[in-house]
């Protein structure tokens, strides 16, 4: 183990056990500081505004409140303090935390002086707490989050040291993440560490690295304040601090933004791996199998070039990168962006606001640096590699478009790789005679859709939908719809055909040719399932 590394965890170790963080978990539960209380506060409208980043509907809910001359109930407070970053008396904050105290706050680093001085007695905070809720196929969870405060909060842009809170990336990984039990996993640049508590519950341990030591600070106490114990940090670039240990999973939201390296650009590390244009991801993607174990997994998010002067896609590329490791992969592309709106997006994420001369300046870095690589489009999509066993019928190598629609909530999404994976695992190993012999259902979240002309007895289009995973459509003629209708678990492949195509009057052969590769296609994707 590298000596940065066990330094780190020592001073980490220190910090696990704390009675003010004790205290603070008992402030926030006794509060009922949560997802629903604080959504109550200022009611849906206001709660959507500050999703999108305008905390003045929120402001002037509490402000109304205040001049109808009712006190700020304990969430109240904690919500105004530390959500709407607004100053609060020191009086309030003790009493909105009665065990921990506005000392304890200051001592744990949570609150400050406000602007004003400390003559007025106010408290600003100086991260930011708030409550999360989620569910997966363990359940439903909750969990409290300490992150640095935003650009809205702060006034200015970021620091290049900040660490992120939960935003919709990380939301997009933890959906996608299976969550089968597992006994390790790996969380590759925890950030402020909720990949790392999302694998705590199914895995009985989990190590997470970063190359930021206040990501590792901040992702301590959050899994102190969660009252996870069993996760380790380890402070190092990428792989670095692992060294040669395997891992069941691997999950990662890497800083895989595409940041030119140049003087004046700031380089966030959040989000910027210091590497030229894609080179961060590949890296990852080319060095994770070393680390998995027979049949382990590694789920990452990404972002991979287009260039000009190549007849080769974005996902060629990513193709390229993964077929010498040997891996299997899926791989999902979910978006596309022309190189100049890349550029604006994050420019902006950064804090850096269009009609200044910095985002100018800023904006023509960024173009400077595409064009010396002729890149014209940008790829961001999910990246699913898996160390291969024996008897899953062959090396998967799939690499789909699916842009837009299903995935901007990605909940549950890691339940529907887990089957599909099965699933496919299981017929791909299976001969033709074999899979005849087999007897599949139908998933229960797929339904028929039909479309007739008018007075006509005979549908026109026949659709099969999917509900979950990708909300993915089959079209369907006669044989296919007849045979997914009747996967009700009592007859075996072979034995439909056989009635389908009697009562067809087609050659039993013949639909056998025509359906079964369409079959093995509505299995890899999820819509039939192998009776177990």
């Amino acid at each position: 183990m590298h000596e940065s590394s066990t330094r780190w965890r020592v001073r980490l170790n220190g910090v696990m056990g704390s009675t003010l963080t004790a205290d603070l978990r008992r402030d926030l539960i006794t509060s009922s500081f949560s997802v629903e209380t604080v959504g109550r506060l200022w009611g849906e409208d206001a709660a959507a505004a500050l999703f999108r980043g305008q905390r003045l509907p929120a402001l002037r809910a509490l402000a109304r409140r205040r001049a109808e001359g009712l006190p700020f109930t304990r969430a109240e407070a904690l919500a105004a303090l530390f959500v709407l970053n607004e100053p609060l008396d020191r009086a309030e904050v003790d009493r909105a935390l009665p065990q921990l105290g506005s000392a304890g706050a200051e001592a744990l680093g949570l609150v400050g002086d406000a602007p004003d001085g400390p003559a007025a007695g106010r408290l600003r905070a100086l991260l930011d707490l708030r409550p999360y809720s989620f569910v997966d196929t363990l359940g439903a969870g909750s969990w409290w989050i300490l992150s640095d405060l935003g650009e809205l909060a702060l006034g200015h842009p970021l620091s290049e040291d900040h660490v992120l809170g939960i935003g919709g990336a990380s939301t997009t990984l933890s959906g996608l993440m299976i969550s089968s039990p597992i006994d390790s996993a790996l969380d590759l640049g925890t950030g402020c560490g909720i990949q790392a508590l999302h694998a705590s519950r199914h895995a009985r341990r989990v190590v997470a690295t970063d190359i930021c030591e206040r990501a590792l600070w901040l992702a301590g106490l959050n899994a102190e304040l969660n009252a996870v114990d069993n996760i380790e940090f380890r402070l190092g670039s990428l792989f670095e601090p692992i060294q040669d240990e395997r891992f069941d999973q691997i999950v990662s939201n890497p800083p895989f933004v595409i940041t030119p390296r140049r003087e004046g650009v700031p380089l966030y590390e959040y989000r910027d791996g210091g590497l030229v244009g894609d080179a961060l991801v590949q890296t990852i993607i080319r060095e994770a199998g070393e680390h998995l174990t027979p049949g382990g997994t590694a789920q990452l998010l990404g972002n991979w070039e287009y260039h000009a002067a190549s007849a080769d896609s974005g996902l060629d590329r990513v193709r390229s990168w993964i077929e010498p490791t040997g891996l299997d992969a899926w791989v999902i592309e979910r978006e596309l962006q022309d190189a100049a709106l890349y550029a604006e997006t994050w420019i902006r994420d950064g804090g850096t606001r269009p009609g200044t001369a910095q985002f100018d300046e800023l904006y023509e870095a960024w173009l400077d640096d595409f064009d010396s690589r002729h890149v014209t489009r940008v790829g961001f999509g999910y990246v699913l590699l898996r160390a291969p066993l024996t008897g899953t019928g062959g090396r998967l190598a799939r690499y789909e478009t699916l842009h837009g629609g299903r995935g901007d909530n990605p909940a549950g999404l890691g339940e529907y790789f887990q089957a599909a994976l099965e699933g496919r695992d299981w017929q791909a190993a299976l001969s033709d005679a074999g899979l005849l012999a087999s007897v599949v259902t139908y998933a229960s979240d797929v339904t028929e859709e039909r479309h007739y002309w008018p007075g006509q007895e005979n549908p026109t289009v026949m659709t099969l939908r999917q509900g979950s995973g990708f909300a993915r459509t089959v079209s369907l003629d006669t044989a296919l719809a007849a045979l997914v209708g009747a996967c009700d678990g009592d007859l075996t492949l072979g034995q439909l055909c056989g009635a389908i195509a009697h009562l067809l009057e087609v050659e039993e052969d013949a639909l056998i040719d025509d359906v079964l590769p369409r079959i093995r296609k509505l299995i890899d994707d999820g819509f039939l399932l192998p009776l177990k």
